[in-house]
């Protein structure tokens, strides 16, 4: 199945229909009369898509620039969606299964509170990626992201479990308020990286300033390094060698809380 864009919506487009889940089974006709929200005002998903019925393979396919289109596969459990060009905030919020990937760039809070699945975006996104919505303790509870790359602010604020993984630089306040689970940064962290993280693991393989809440431990190499690196390379990361095999620096903290996440950098 196949949605093109034809009319761009002049305000933020509130699309959770758009979404393997709602869309496979459904005839073009069905699809074209699903609620959307253009602004507070209620519309039709035809009034602003092409659909192109085809096999039902499990794949749903939407073309055009999505910037201000947000929500898009909201609350996904199964199938995959592929996106070609941008897309707009809250990319497979509270997603629970399947895989989305986008061919472009995407918003802020993308894989909001997810809980199972995979996410890749092959440009860069925006802020809070993997995080809780604000006034709200836990983000991310399971599942991957990857971006191949560069996000922006609070990456995995509030994560409890699973992977995200950033091939560029990230913003300030990476890992904010971790809980658990894994962030990697294959380029720059930002400041205050691990500010207020409980458990979980922060790993970059470049320099980076650090907290005064966290202290060094040790330099070795973690076979989990190596693991992680090599399985995030078939993903389709470009990940020198001399960072699967070499040394890292070991810091634990925040001291602020139990003192026992840790934030590894390489030390080659």
């Amino acid at each position: 199945m196949r949605l093109s864009l034809h009319t761009a919506p002049e305000v933020p487009l509130e699309t959770d229909c758009l979404c393997p889940d709602q869309l496979l089974g459904k005839s073009a006709k069905e699809i074209a009369k699903l609620l959307v929200f253009h602004g507070n005002q209620r519309a039709e998903l035809g009034e602003f898509f092409h659909i192109q019925e085809g096999a039902q393979n499990g794949t749903v396919t939407v073309e055009g620039d999505l910037a201000k289109v947000k929500q898009v596969g909201a609350g996904m459990s199964d199938g995959k969606l592929r996106i070609v060009g941008n897309v707009g905030a809250h990319l497979g919020a509270e997603m629970r299964g399947g895989e989305i990937v986008v061919e472009g760039s995407a918003g802020d809070w993308v894989g909001r509170e997810m809980r199972g699945g995979r996410i890749t975006i092959l440009g860069d996104a925006g802020h809070l990626v993997g995080s809780a919505v604000r006034g709200a303790a836990v983000g991310m509870t399971g599942g991957e992201i990857f971006i191949l790359g560069s996000a922006k602010n609070e990456v995995g604020n509030g994560m409890r479990r699973g992977l995200i993984a950033i091939a560029g630089d990230s913003g300030d306040f990476t890992g904010v308020n971790l809980k658990a689970g894994t962030v990697v940064v294959l380029g720059n962290l930002g400041l205050r990286s691990g500010a207020g993280m409980v458990r979980g693991t922060i790993l970059s393989t470049q320099p980076a300033e650090l907290l005064p809440t966290f202290c060094y431990d040790t330099t070795y190499r973690p076979p989990i390094v190596r693991t992680l690196l090599l399985y995030l390379r078939r993903q389709g990361f470009t990940i020198e060698d001399v960072y699967i095999n070499g040394p890292y620096r070991r810091f634990s903290g925040d001291a602020i809380e139990l003192n026992k996440g840790e934030i590894l950098l390489y030390a080659g």
